[in-house]
């Protein structure tokens, strides 16, 4: 029997919520979506201090949607659309008390004065962007970082794709992130370089069902309540697009510059050139392009193929005046590597020698 949003309503409608009223009826829920056997939710709620007292409903909520035929999963997330209590009043007394640190994932943005931020003991920024996905631009960013932690720098990489986070697989990492204090994340540590993704506060196959305001407070909290250390360069591994991660990085970090990735055929150079334009009407310097799956050599008879074109992104960057950073190869073992958690950069072959001279190109220029 195929579960339906009305029936989810229905149920969602019996629960009742300590304050007086049930979820449906005080209009708490948002982003319903039924797929098959898998329902999910987000309960929104106005004030941080209601999303803490309602999470209490979220077992009852879950059993009764896990009891409607044909349910074999509930997802729900509580959130809130405002700030605290404290913050929207200081009873006459200065300025507000800022409410303490609240580590769940997903948090709407806290306001900022004063344009684009540094972060405390980092160095230098590395947003590296795509104007569109499948063009390699998260395993650009993991060999990149590893292939300057190889070459002495002190590295961190965060994970800015919320929907579609790849770099704990990547990365090799699963492990969930502690808080000794409460208050700050500990990254964890891979190939000499310390990581974070919000794939490690989530079950590997759980949708990231938020609107806007929340993937900025996530971005936030990554950013911000991570303990990242001393670091000589943080690399972050973008979103596909140009959408409301990169519009909050660009506004709120102070960063080094972006780096674009593109494969070399016009499709894909088409977004690649609205990317720059996003970078640049948010003054962001663009440091440079990076042509991926540039070339392909046959495993077999070692014949040189360029599948998807070839130098399309070097005439582009000589086009726009801005440096070409150089070329990728298209590799089985750049996959496979991948998939088994152990970047190519890591290891030793033409494939990692390529993003060896990628990043001694970068320290050279000073932009890592």
């Amino acid at each position: 029997m195929s579960v339906t949003r009305e029936a989810v309503i229905q149920a969602l409608s019996g629960v009742n919520l300590p304050a007086g009223g049930t979820l449906v009826s005080r209009d708490l829920i948002r982003a319903l979506s039924v797929d098959g056997g898998s329902v999910s939710f987000v309960i929104e709620v106005p004030t941080p201090e209601e999303a803490r007292a309602i999470s209490a409903v979220e077992p009852a909520a879950q059993a009764a949607v896990r009891a409607l035929p044909g349910v074999e999963r509930v997802s729900i997330v509580t959130t809130a659309h405002g700030p605290s209590v404290a913050a929207k009043s200081s009873g006459g007394k200065g300025a507000p008390a800022a409410p303490p640190p609240d580590l769940k994932i997903g948090r709407h943005p806290t306001p900022q004065q004063g344009g684009p931020q540094p972060i405390s003991g980092i160095d230098r920024i590395l947003a590296v962007g795509s104007g569109k996905g499948g063009v390699g631009k998260s395993t650009v960013s993991s060999n990149l970082a590893v292939a300057l932690a190889r070459q002495g720098r002190r590295v961190g990489l965060l994970d800015a794709d919320i929907y579609g986070p790849s770099q704990p697989r990547m990365m090799g990492v699963n492990k969930r992130p502690a808080s000794p204090d409460g208050k700050t994340i500990e990254p964890l540590i891979a190939h000499g370089v310390k990581m974070m993704s919000i794939g490690l506060m989530l079950k590997e196959d759980e949708a990231v069902i938020w609107r806007g305001p929340m993937l900025m407070g996530a971005l936030q909290q990554l950013l911000g309540q991570v303990n990242w250390g001393e670091l000589d360069v943080l690399v972050i591994d973008l979103p596909p697009g140009t959408g409301d991660i990169q519009l909050s990085l660009c506004q709120r970090t102070n960063l080094t510059g972006a780096i674009l990735v593109s494969t070399p055929q016009d499709v894909a150079l088409i977004d690649a050139r609205k990317a720059l334009d996003m970078f640049r009407k948010l003054n962001t310097p663009v440091l440079g392009l990076i042509e991926n799956m540039s070339t392909f050599v046959c495993p077999n008879c070692g014949h040189e193929s360029h599948i998807f074109g070839h130098g399309g992104v070097a005439a582009e960057a000589a086009r726009l005046d801005l440096p070409f950073l150089g070329e990728l190869p298209l590799a089985l073992e750049v996959r496979i590597a991948g998939d088994s958690g152990t970047p190519i950069a890591a290891g030793e072959g033409a494939a990692a020698e390529a993003y060896g001279r990628l990043a001694a190109r970068l320290i050279a220029g000073g932009m890592a």
